[in-house]
């Protein structure tokens, strides 16, 4: 994915428990993607640029309900 490693030690979930985030996904470390260590959404990287915006993520604790119920 490449993104700089300055600028993952800058960046936060923008979620209110403000995770630390990490390259990839659990499943694909190489994704481009980045996963937050607390919450467990997973924000893409575009062209290289990470979109944090919480319409945009992907898993967390929304999507844990949803498959707990669903389930």
């Amino acid at each position: 994915m490449g993104l700089d490693p300055v600028l993952l030690e800058i960046l936060a979930c923008p979620a209110p428990d403000h995770g630390e985030l990490r390259p990839g996904t659990p499943d694909d470390p190489a994704a481009a993607a980045l996963t937050c260590q607390s919450c467990g959404r997973r924000f893409p990287v575009t062209d290289g640029i990470p979109v944090l915006l919480l319409s945009e993520a992907t898993g967390g604790p929304e999507h844990d309900a949803a498959a707990t119920a669903d389930g």
